[in-house]
């Protein structure tokens, strides 16, 4: 299942995500994977997690999102969740781009039961209606 946080910068989103983040690993007996552009969480997020810097594997669009969460998977069957930081970032601000990298990876999860968590800076009026459907 794929859940969204979104609203503007300083509202709140990434503080939310790093305490879910830092609870997964209580409420699973599988890996918890974390991504994000840069490498501002590193003393933030437990070293139960594995924090992946997206900018260290040039993932810079969301097929290279997609596909990299996919790879990851592929290379650890145990994730059991997956929280990503700034994914509208991670996607160049393209809202297009995001909505398309949103549905593929919700089918993924969904399809191989991964709870996944992104947060997004955008205002919640200005989010796709089609996107609505994954607002926490």
């Amino acid at each position: 299942m794929l859940k969204l946080i979104v609203g503007l910068k300083g509202s709140g989103k990434t503080k939310t995500l790093i305490e879910m983040v830092n609870t997964a690993p209580e409420k699973t007996n599988g890996a918890v994977v974390c991504l994000e552009q840069g490498d501002k969480l590193k003393f933030d997020v437990t070293h139960k997690v594995r924090l992946i810097n997206t900018k260290d594997y040039m993932i810079a669009d969301g097929q290279a999102l997609f596909g990299f969460i996919s790879g990851i998977v592929a290379s650890n069957h145990d994730i059991t969740d997956i929280f990503v930081d700034s994914a509208l970032k991670i996607c160049r601000d393209n809202v297009d781009e995001f909505v398309l990298a949103v549905k593929e990876i919700s089918a993924f999860v969904e399809a191989n039961n991964i709870n996944c968590v992104m947060t997004a800076s955008i205002a919640p009026a200005a989010l796709p209606a089609e996107l609505h459907q994954f607002l926490q």
